[in-house]
């Protein structure tokens, strides 16, 4: 079971010890779904919040850098600590929903009603790929696998890279001018981001099928899963955003 989201691969899933018999304290579909959906509601909550919250306080905008930080922290405490995930995965979904309102609010102000469309392409996107996983439209092999978990990791390089090259003054204007060659990176990022979904669906539906993890892996699918549609949702927003600005 491989999947290219870190904080769900089946790396993850062997190390945790199986609960034995006890049927009624393990992972199932259904819960680490319900799960999702309260980390989402979350997420949505404090980020409503904090975009409004922006509108009468604009230097708020200088808590992202931190927030951002105390985001990647969580993350990782709860990938080493995956009994955490109860506690730890709502207190990250805050913090992301601060993020993800700040973010949005520049967007908009930039782009009035980008974050509406970015919004409904990417929960057109999860609930789409998920009715096509579910009716088997998409077949996870592990070719397909592989190639979606080499493709991430590319990505992830790039971007580390741009990251440390702009200390330095450098830009990589291939990701981030809105030139055709920039929005058709941006749209293959995004199809990389939405294809994770898929093989987190797979993985969670595997994992659930075990009948041997523990109910706190629930809350473990959870964040993993806000992880990949807090990407797909930036990724969305930045491809918008070029398409737009060159239009103009």
């Amino acid at each position: 079971m491989r999947t290219s989201n870190p904080t769900l691969s089946d790396k993850v899933f062997r190390s945790i010890p199986a609960v034995g018999t006890n049927t009624a304290g393990v992972m199932t579909i259904e819960g680490s779904v319900n799960k999702t959906f309260i980390a989402l509601g979350i997420t949505i909550i404090s980020a409503w919040w904090s975009w409004n919250y922006l509108l009468a306080n604009p230097t708020f905008t200088a808590l992202m850098i931190p927030a951002v930080i105390v985001a990647f922290i969580i993350s990782l405490v709860i990938c080493f600590k995956r009994n955490w995930a109860p506690i730890l995965t709502p207190v990250y979904a805050v913090t992301e929903g601060l993020v993800l309102g700040i973010l949005s609010a520049y967007f908009e102000s930039q782009f009035p009603g980008i974050v509406v469309q970015a919004i409904s392409l990417t929960m057109g996107t999860l609930f789409a790929l998920l009715m096509a996983y579910k009716s088997k439209l998409i077949p996870v092999t592990d070719n397909f696998r592989l190639g979606i978990v080499a493709a991430t990791g590319g990505i992830a390089l790039v971007y580390f890279a741009s990251i440390i090259l702009s200390f330095f003054g450098i830009q990589m204007s291939f990701l981030h001018s809105s030139s055709l060659l920039s929005i058709g990176i941006s749209g293959v990022i995004v199809v990389i981001a939405a294809l994770n979904l898929v093989l987190d669906f797979d993985f969670i539906e595997r994992g659930a099928q075990s009948h041997s993890l523990p109910k706190y892996m629930e809350w473990y699918a959870a964040f993993g899963l806000l992880v990949t549609l807090v990407w797909l949702y930036v990724e969305v927003l930045r491809l918008l955003s070029k398409i737009q600005s060159r239009n103009r």
